[in-house]
C-alpha cells in the first residue's frame, strides 16, 4: 500500500498550487523527447509529481508522497553542502558522446545507457569505448534498465568490463536474476559490481534485494521510494552502499534528490542527480547543474515566466490533474 505522508493536505491546496510543464529534451531518453512533470508550490517550497505515464496510480502515490514531503514539510538536516554526480550518457550514438559530455563539464564518473532496444553489444561497447577516450581516468557505470537476460547480461558485462566498470546497475529485471548475474561474474572473476535500481524502486518490499544477497549497492531514488525520509530508512535497513539518483526530474526534482544525499550517513559514489543537462531548458532561471563535477546544495524556486513558456497544453494539464486527484484519495485512504 502506499505510504501517506503526515497531515496530508487537501486536494484543493495542491490543485491551487499545480503548474503542469512540458519540457524539451536535448537528447531523447527513455524513448522521450519531452518531459512532462506536475510541479506543486506549498509552504516549505516546491515539490515535483512526474511519475512516467505508463505507471498506475498505486505506484505512482510514492510520488505524490515526496512531493508533498517536499513542498509540504521540508527536508532533514544536511550533513555535506557539496554532492558529487556523474555525467549520463543516453543510448546515443558513438560519435555523439563527446556531445553529450560537453554539457556536463568537468566529471569523474559516467553513467552510460546501454541494452536500449533495437541496438546491440556491439553499439553498447562503441558507447563505453567513446566515454573512457574521452575521460580516460573517470568511474563508468552502466545501466540497462533490466533490458538483458541473465546470459546475456553475463556476456555483455565480461566484455564490457575491458573498458573498467564501476558497477553495472539492473542488469536484469528480476532479483533472482540479479543474484545468478552477481554469482556467474564473481565466479569468473569479473570484476564488475552489481546495482539494484527497479528492484528497489519498483518493488513492494525495496528491502528484498538486500536481505536475497543480489546487489553489492542500491540506486535510491526520493521520489519513486516516498520521500527523503522514506528513502534514508531503507538505506539504513538495507544495509549495503547507496548511489542516489534521479528520475528524470526538473531542479525541483533534483533538489529532493540532493537533500538525501545531504542526509545520508555515507556517500561513496558519486550521484546521478545532473540529468538537468539533459533538458534544453528547466523551470527555475538558476538550474541545479553540475560545476566542477558536483552540485552545491541550496533551494531552488521555479520562476513564473518559465512556468507560462513551458506550459503543458490544456489536454495534459486536465489529465495529470485527474490522475493528481485520484493519485491523492489513494493517499488519503492511506492516511485514514
Amino acid at each position: 500500500m502506499p505510504t501517506a505522508p503526515p497531515d496530508l493536505p487537501a486536494i484543493e491546496e495542491l490543485v491551487a498550487g499545480a503548474h503542469v510543464v512540458s519540457l524539451p529534451m536535448r537528447v531523447k531518453f527513455r524513448g522521450i523527447m519531452e518531459r512532462e512533470s506536475l510541479l506543486l508550490r506549498g509552504p516549505a517550497g516546491w515539490g515535483e509529481f512526474c511519475p512516467f505515464p505508463e505507471y498506475g496510480d498505486a505506484e505512482a502515490s510514492r510520488w505524490l508522497a515526496a512531493a508533498i514531503e517536499a513542498g509540504w514539510a521540508g527536508f532533514p538536516e544536511p550533513l555535506r553542502s557539496v554532492i558529487p554526480v556523474n555525467a549520463t550518457v543516453p543510448a546515443v550514438a558513438a560519435e555523439r558522446v563527446p556531445e553529450v559530455l560537453a554539457r556536463f563539464g568537468r566529471v569523474d564518473a559516467v553513467k552510460v545507457k546501454v541494452a536500449e532496444r533495437g541496438q546491440t553489444l556491439d553499439d553498447d561497447a562503441a558507447r563505453l569505448a567513446a566515454v573512457r577516450s574521452a575521460l580516460p581516468d573517470a568511474a563508468i557505470r552502466v545501466d540497462a534498465n533490466g533490458g538483458w537476460d541473465v546470459p546475456t547480461a553475463v556476456k555483455a558485462l565480461t566484455r564490457l568490463a575491458g573498458v573498467g566498470l564501476e558497477y553495472a546497475e539492473q542488469p536484469v529485471p528480476t532479483i533472482e536474476g540479479l543474484a545468478e548475474v552477481r554469482r556467474a561474474l564473481q565466479l569468473a572473476g569479473t570484476p564488475v559490481l552489481v546495482a539494484a535500481d527497479e528492484s528497489v524502486r519498483k518493488e513492494s518490499d525495496p528491502l528484498r534485494v538486500a536481505r536475497a544477497g543480489a546487489a553489492d549497492l542500491i540506486v535510491v531514488k526520493v521520489a519513486p521510494l516516498g520521500g527523503v525520509r522514506r528513502a534514508l530508512d531503507i538505506v539504513a535497513q538495507a544495509g549495503l552502499p547507496a548511489v542516489v539518483s534521479s528520475a528524470l526530474d526538473t531542479s525541483v526534482g533534483i533538489r529532493a534528490g540532493l537533500a538525501l544525499a545531504a542526509a545520508l550517513p555515507e556517500l561513496p559514489y558519486a550521484c546521478g542527480l545532473g540529468t538537468v543537462s539533459l533538458f534544453e531548458s528547466d523551470v527555475t532561471t538558476d538550474p541545479l547543474v553540475a560545476d566542477d563535477g558536483a552540485i552545491r546544495l541550496r533551494d531552488v524556486s521555479a520562476d513564473a515566466g518559465l512556468l507560462e513558456q513551458y506550459a503543458a497544453s490544456r489536454e495534459r494539464r486536465d489529465w495529470w490533474l485527474a490522475r493528481l486527484r485520484r493519485v491523492h484519495a489513494l493517499l488519503q485512504v492511506t492516511s485514514g
